[in-house]
């Protein structure tokens, strides 16, 4: 494609991944519907199954086909990494780190504010496979050195998380892993490749839910890991064969797609948010906007230095009964109420953090209603939710 560093990554959606063409003209690389590939001779098929866990080697449907490749390279390219891994959902590509580097006897740190679905592989399937996991404070920085053990293999973060946004300072907890010999990995579905980079703040591998921002149509499900360097790279590339992850090359040309218009994308997402954001803000009946972007909001500071960004994902909590709030999502009509984020439509979610913590406790007094701001046009969305608060009386 020629010099990728000198181009805007707005202009690299467009056009990473689309090298490979066969020659035929087609703008988009086509879907390869494939279990058997043959080969020319034996001594092909046993030079291909030798190097079935580097990038690109076509070998067999299940470890990729072109377009599998090509969509990699693509989401590697933008984080900076050496390769990415799709794999069949956003959970997959959260437990293949811990799967393809943790063993018996093994020792993780885990940010309280993870995944919920994650937290429960962990507890529930995990632990009970020998793998000892603690969950710590996400406001830790430098301090969260006291947890390690000598069995500490790996740090698990997500910035922010997903429900309660916690921002975490990647760099410094690079440092403390680092120092001890640990991973850090790094969920960065919520900024996306666009908005923060975790692998140039120092995490080793980054995972996210494919199936939200970058899909984009809440139409197939995704996951991507994506790795620093090649070791890991053929670690986790193998860890995916023992699971036996595959992704449809149907799903993949939809995240292909997906991919392309991602920068506008976010950008309304981005806007919307903020709108949304700020309108609660000024609201009566609502205590306070957790959304990192905003000044006042709790690791603001680390958002302003390493995220160029922010997505539509954020929460509110409003000063009321369980009753009432859910009256209140209900009462949206612009507002979806279902799980998930990240697609073209918006969603409203009440949720309660306090069953999903261990190491910290959620005390705030209300209760939390999780929104993500889709495409829809701001002032639609700003007189739903006005709407909603008056006729609710909240």
């Amino acid at each position: 494609m020629g010099n990728e560093s000198a181009l805007q990554r707005d202009t690299l959606l467009t056009k990473l991944g689309l090298s490979d063409h066969d020659g035929t003209g087609v703008v988009n690389v086509p879907v390869h519907r494939a279990s058997t590939i043959l080969f020319q001779s034996s001594e092909e098929l046993a030079k291909a199954k030798a190097h079935r866990f580097d990038k690109g080697t076509l070998f067999y449907g299940r470890f990729g086909t072109p377009d599998t490749f090509a969509f990699e390279d693509a989401i590697a390219a933008l984080e900076g990494g050496y390769g990415s891994i799709a794999v069949p959902s956003g959970l997959a590509a959260c437990v293949l780190p811990l799967v393809g580097m943790l063993k018996s006897g093994d020792h993780v740190l885990v940010t309280d504010s993870v995944y919920e679905p994650l937290r429960a592989t962990l507890t529930e399937c995990l632990s009970e496979r020998g793998v000892d996991v603690t969950f710590y404070d996400p406001s830790l920085g430098a301090d969260l050195a006291a947890l390690f053990t000598a069995r500490t293999r790996i740090v698990y973060a997500e910035a922010p998380g997903s429900l309660t946004f916690e921002m975490q300072d990647l760099r410094v907890l690079s440092n403390v892993t680092h120092a001890r010999g640990a991973l850090l990995v790094c969920d960065n579905t919520w900024a996306t490749p666009l908005y923060c980079n975790p692998i140039s703040l120092g995490a080793d591998i980054v995972v996210h839910a494919g199936t939200k921002y970058i899909v984009g149509h809440s139409d197939a499900m995704l996951g991507i890991v994506v790795v620093k360097d090649q070791k890991h790279y053929r670690a986790l590339r193998q860890a995916s064969n023992w699971l036996g992850y595959h992704v449809s090359p149907d799903d993949i040309f939809l995240a292909s797609r997906g991919l392309r218009t991602l920068a506008v994308r976010m950008e309304r997402h981005q806007q919307n948010g903020l709108a949304l954001a700020h309108f609660l803000s000024q609201q009566p009946a609502v205590r306070r906007v957790i959304h990192p972007a905003l000044p006042d909001c709790p690791g603001h500071a680390i958002f302003k230095r390493d995220f160029s960004g922010a997505s539509g994902l954020f929460a509110a909590v409003l000063s009321t009964s369980l009753e009432k709030a859910t009256a209140f999502v209900d009462s949206l009509s612009l507002f979806g109420i279902g799980f998930s984020w990240g697609g073209y439509e918006s969603l409203a979610l009440v949720c309660d953090p306090s069953h999903a913590r261990t190491a910290t406790q959620w005390q705030e007094r209300g209760i939390l209603v999780r929104f993500h701001a889709g495409l829809e046009h701001q002032d639609d969305l700003l007189d739903d939710l006005a709407t909603a608060l008056r006729v609710t009386g909240i």
